[in-house]
């Protein structure tokens, strides 16, 4: 004979065991099953507001586990929860012919069984509910349904103080994401001044004054190195959003298993590895804007998920089932050529003309030269600052004719580097950047040497382009076969598959299309 003072004793200590609800969940059914032919148990939470019931936590014999599962309860469901005005158990003989337990018992795997439910009343609050639900064949009796009655407080209060507790860990997972994510910003050091504004990008930030207010989405030409970045954190903090967070996204930096969890973010336990719920880039970006850059790195299935992002403003985390509604600003910037690469199947036409709202081309360095001397002045005070040098070293006249008079096939960012170089060698003496007088000599030389076909312009020094030019050559005298004896791959000295990868990046084509291609050039 069960002793019922001994039963709520030994089910309190149960309930009440851990803060997880979900382990003192399970650590009740294991005791429960001793005297109700129990088969598993859910909590749910209630939200009125909504008519929305969360599934929070799950046990069966073998396992136990923390859930969010959100089910809206249809009309009929919701009246009869909402009419519930005094604590009972509420027997169910089959969870498929009741309003509320059918659509819950749809995705957990339930139908057919008994259940009996278990209201949770704190404070005259109707909270939510524990979920019984029996064995195959069995039905719970009026004696089960009297011991579950005596259950309502312990549960109540065990439930609250996990939601409660719940919701302090996220929010210090939350704070703890957004410190990590803050501290890695912070590492990064770049300028916020638009050097040349009045001069060579004129024409540009007249562009960026006219399209900074709207919404539209705007997209960033030219070759790296000319300041991408910079317009970009320029048009944010130029429009209604620069209250709000600017969350750049280097496309060609995030591997292809790793897109869907940097971009979208990931709910704990998700996979291997996720200890905590994390936001992804597209969620910081939310009432702000977010930067695309190296668009056109991005593979053809990222392509997808990122076109359907942008179409339905709303994301899922990985392993998450709740749609997030995005409020963002996109700034997409490429140095390739997206036209082409649509040409050759390896950008997506929708996504292209989604992007292509407001396109403004960013001109080179070598386009821009009366800017050269602001831009140089402003790195070696920023970077004098950075080395914590005593004293900042002037340019010579002669130093500044040779930044003038060279190239800079990598714009903007190059100078920035030779400055540093300069700096780190100088030893407080003036910049004369001796160096640079030798350098278009010796790469004018190398040029002549060149058996490459390709004619040289101002992009012949970029690494992807001349990269890209290579493989072409190679492919010529391959005839198109990429592997094989005699293949491009064999030429190369790299497996089939990494050149094949690397084509489809660089824009390079190949296959049997291509044949005739390699074979008449």
């Amino acid at each position: 004979m069960l002793d019922n003072n001994e039963f709520f004793r030994e089910s309190t200590l149960k309930i009440s065991g851990s803060l997880e609800i979900e382990k003192a969940l399970w650590q009740f059914l294991l005791y429960l099953k001793e005297v109700i032919p129990v088969w598993q148990m859910f909590i749910a939470h209630y939200d009125r507001d909504a008519g929305v019931v969360e599934t929070v936590a799950r046990a069966t014999s073998e396992y136990y586990q923390a859930v969010s599962i959100k089910i809206q309860i249809p009309p009929k469901g919701r009246q009869q929860v909402e009419d519930q005005r005094f604590l009972r158990v509420r027997r169910i003989k089959n969870t498929s012919l009741d309003p509320i337990a059918e659509p819950f018992c749809q995705d957990f795997g339930c139908l057919e069984r008994a259940c009996m439910i278990l209201d949770l009343v704190i404070e005259h609050k109707f909270l939510g509910v524990v979920a019984f639900f029996g064995e195959p064949g069995e039905e719970f009796t009026l004696e089960h349904e009297k011991l579950i009655a005596q259950l309502n407080e312990p549960f109540a209060i065990a439930v609250s103080n996990s939601l409660q507790y719940r919701e302090v860990q996220r929010y210090k997972e939350l704070l703890e994401d957004d410190n990590q994510f803050l501290q890695g910003e912070l590492r990064r050091v770049w300028g916020d001044k638009v050097i040349g504004a009045e001069g060579g990008l004129k024409d540009t930030m007249s562009l960026i004054h006219q399209v900074a207010p709207t919404e539209s989405p705007v997209l960033l030409l030219g070759p790296t190195g000319v300041g991408k970045e910079l317009l970009a954190s320029t048009i944010h903090k130029m429009s209604s959003r620069f209250g709000g967070p600017f969350i750049d996204v280097n496309c060609g930096a995030i591997p292809n298993a790793l897109m869907d969890s940097e971009l979208f973010g990931h709910e704990k336990g998700s996979f291997t590895g996720a200890a905590a719920l994390r936001r992804g880039r597209f969620e910081r970006a939310h009432g702000g804007t977010i930067f695309l850059d190296e668009i056109g790195e991005l593979t053809p299935e990222a392509q997808v998920r990122l076109l359907r992002v942008l179409q339905e403003k709303t994301i899922t985390r990985v392993g998450g089932t709740e749609k997030l509604d995005l409020d963002i600003r996109v700034i997409a910037a490429t140095h390739r050529n997206l036209e082409e690469m649509m040409q050759q199947k390896l950008f997506r036409e929708d996504l292209y003309y989604r992007l292509k709202v407001f396109p403004i081309k960013i001109p080179t360095l070598g386009q821009r030269k009366p800017d050269i001397p602001s831009l140089a002045h402003h790195f070696v005070e920023k970077k004098s600052m950075q080395m914590k040098l005593l004293s900042t070293p002037k340019i010579t006249a002669e130093g500044m004719d040779r930044l003038i008079a060279y190239e800079w096939p990598g714009n903007v960012r190059e100078l920035e580097n030779a400055i540093e170089r300069a700096l780190i060698l100088s030893k407080n003496q003036p910049l004369s950047f001796a160096e640079l007088s030798r350098l278009p000599s010796g790469i004018s030389e190398n040029i002549k040497k060149s058996t490459i076909g390709d004619s040289v312009h101002a992009d012949s020094f970029d690494l992807d382009m001349a990269m890209a030019r290579h493989i072409k050559k190679v492919m010529t005298l391959a005839h198109g076969k990429v592997e094989g004896k005699n293949g491009a791959a064999k030429l190369l000295g790299v497996n089939p598959r990494t050149l094949r990868s690397r084509m489809r990046k660089l824009g390079v084509p190949f296959g049997r299309k291509a044949m005739i291609y390699y074979q008449t050039t």
